[in-house]
C-alpha cells in the first residue's frame, strides 16, 4: 500500500516495486558501455566502483556499511530493511547478479545501468554524489526481462507462496489459458471489488439512464479513509460521474467509491455482479462499502462476531449503524497496524469470477470504462513488448493481494492475468507477487 497519508488501506497497488529511487532527475545519455563483474578490476571511476558494490549487495556480499554506500537521503527513502528485502525479493526470482554494464558519458555521475543475473536482465540507473563521498544517490531499477522462463517455473514460484494462490492468465475467453492455479476458489480480493462497481455503472450509462457527464456530490456518502484524496475535500462538491469512476480505479479512492455505490444503490452492483456470473455472490450479500469495511474491522471482535452470526435483517442494521458512527483515523490505522484482521470480512471473487466480469463489463460508449482502466496500468516499461494496451486494477489489505489486468496484444486479442494471494497469518509480500506478475506478462505470446 502506496502514497500513504495515512495507511492507503484497500488501494490499488501495481509494479511500482521496481522503482527504488531517490532524488536527482537528471535524463541520461547512453554512450560508451562500460561492464562491472563480480570479479571488479582497480583503476575505476566512483561511479563504476559503486555499481561493483551495487553486485555485492544484492548478493548478500556487500562488506561495508549501507551508511558508507548510500547517502542519507537515500537510507531515509529506501530503509536498510527495505533495500535488504529488496535485495533478496530479486535474488529469489532471478538468481545472483553476475554484472553490470553502465552507459553514459567519461566522468558522469548519473548513468543507465543494465543488470544481468542468473536468470533475467534488468534495466535502470544509478546516481552518485561527489559532494557526499561519492556516495549512491539513486539506484533504479525499471524492469526485469526474466531469461527461459516458463509457465512451469512460474506456477512452482506461485505454489510456493504462503498461504493461498490463485491465479488465471490466459484468452479473456478462457480457452487454452497459459496457467490456471485454483482458477474457481474465491479469494478475498480488495479494491479490486471496484470493478463490479465500475461495470454497474456502465450497464446503466449503456442503457440511457445516465450519463458520464452527470453530476454527483461528495455529500451523498460519508467520507471513508484512504486511500484517495476524495476524503480531504470539501463538501458539498459536485463531481461527475466519470470523475468518481476516475478516481476510484485509478488511484483506489475509498471515497469516491462510496458515493458511487450510494448513488447506484447496492442492489444495482450486486445485480451487476450476479449477471456478470460469479460463481458465489452469497459471500458478497451484503455488499460493504469501504467504510463499512473500515467500522466493522475497527469495531472489534465482539462486533465482528456478532456480524458473523446475525441474519442479513440484522447485519444491515448493524451495517447501518456502523455506517453513522465516529470513526478515528488513528484507530482505523491502528486495526490493521499488526497484520491481517478478519481476512472473512471483505470482498470476495475467484479469478474465473474476474475473468467472467471482464467478459461481462460494458466496454461501448466511447469505451470510458476500459479509458478508466488505463488511467493506471501498472506496466513496466519491458511489459508493453508484448501488449498494446493494458487495463488494470488491483486490490489489497494486510493478507489481502489482488492484481488484475485485461491486455490486449500486438494483434488485438484480449487476455488476462489475475493473481489472488491471501494469508490470514501473516501479511502478503506485494513485491514478491509483483516480481511474478512482470514475468507473467514478460512471457513469449
Amino acid at each position: 500500500m502506496e502514497e500513504r497519508k495515512t495507511m492507503g488501506l484497500l488501494k490499488t497497488v501495481g509494479l511500482s516495486v521496481l522503482g527504488l529511487a531517490f532524488a536527482l532527475a537528471a535524463p541520461l545519455q547512453p554512450l560508451g558501455a562500460q561492464e562491472h563483474s563480480e570479479n571488479p578490476s582497480t583503476d575505476r571511476s566512483p561511479i563504476d566502483l559503486r555499481s561493483g558494490q551495487v553486485i555485492a549487495l544484492l548478493n548478500g556480499e556487500l562488506d561495508a556499511p549501507l551508511e558508507d554506500v548510500f547517502t542519507d537521503g537515500f537510507l531515509a527513502a529506501v530503509p536498510p530493511t527495505q533495500l535488504y528485502v529488496y535485495c533478496a525479493q530479486l535474488a529469489a526470482q532471478f538468481g545472483r547478479a553476475v554484472k553490470i554494464e553502465t552507459d553514459g558519458p567519461p566522468g558522469a555521475n548519473r548513468l543507465a545501468l543494465t543488470i544481468t543475473m542468473e536468470r533475467a536482465i534488468g534495466t535502470g540507473a544509478i546516481a552518485i554524489d561527489p559532494a557526499k563521498g561519492n556516495r549512491i544517490t539513486e539506484l533504479l531499477f525499471r524492469s526485469f526481462n526474466p531469461l527461459n522462463d516458463t509457465p512451469a517455473k512460474i506456477t512452482a514460484d506461485l505454489n510456493a507462496l504462503p498461504g493461498q494462490i490463485g491465479a488465471y492468465f490466459g484468452p479473456l475467453d478462457g480457452k487454452d489459458p497459459v496457467l490456471s492455479i485454483n482458477a474457481d476458489e474465491q479469494f478475498a480480493i480488495g479494491s479490486t471489488f471496484k470493478l463490479y462497481i465500475l461495470s454497474a455503472l456502465a450497464r446503466r450509462i449503456q442503457a440511457g439512464d445516465e450519463t458520464w457527464d452527470a453530476v454527483s456530490d461528495l455529500s451523498l456518502a460519508r467520507r471513508s479513509f484512504p486511500s484517495g484524496m476524495m476524503q480531504d475535500w470539501p463538501s458539498p462538491a459536485p463531481v461527475t460521474l466519470q470523475t468518481l469512476a476516475t478516481m476510484m480505479i485509478s488511484i483506489s479512492d475509498n471515497t469516491a467509491t462510496d458515493v458511487l455505490m450510494q448513488h447506484l444503490g447496492v442492489d444495482a452492483v450486486i445485480t451487476e455482479m450476479i449477471e456478470s456470473g460469479h460463481s458465489n455472490p452469497r459471500l458478497n450479500v451484503p455488499f460493504l462499502t469501504t467504510r463499512q469495511m473500515f467500522a466493522l474491522k475497527a469495531a472489534g471482535d465482539a462486533v465482528m462476531d456478532e456480524y458473523r452470526e446475525a441474519s442479513a435483517e440484522e447485519k444491515a442494521d448493524l451495517l447501518a449503524s456502523l455506517s453513522e458512527s465516529e470513526l478515528d483515523q488513528e484507530a482505523i490505522q491502528s486495526t490493521f497496524a499488526g497484520g491481517p484482521v478478519a481476512l472473512d470480512i471483505e470482498w470476495f471473487a475467484s479469478p474465473e469470477d474476474l475473468r467472467k466480469m471482464l467478459i461481462h463489463m460494458p466496454k461501448g460508449g466511447y469505451g470510458v470504462p476500459l479509458k478508466i482502466m488505463s488511467v493506471n496500468p501498472s506496466m513496466v516499461e519491458s511489459g508493453w513488448t508484448n501488449w498494446s494496451r493494458a487495463h488494470f486494477k488491483g486490490g489489497s489489505e494486510p493478507g489481502v493481494l489482488n492484481l488484475t489486468w485485461l491486455l490486449y496484444d500486438r494483434i488485438g486479442r484480449p487476455h488476462v492475468l489475475t493473481l489472488s494471494w491471501n494469508n490470514k497469518d501473516a501479511n502478503v509480500d506485494n513485491a514478491a507477487l509483483e516480481l511474478i506478475a512482470q514475468r507473467i506478462l514478460a512471457l513469449p505470446q
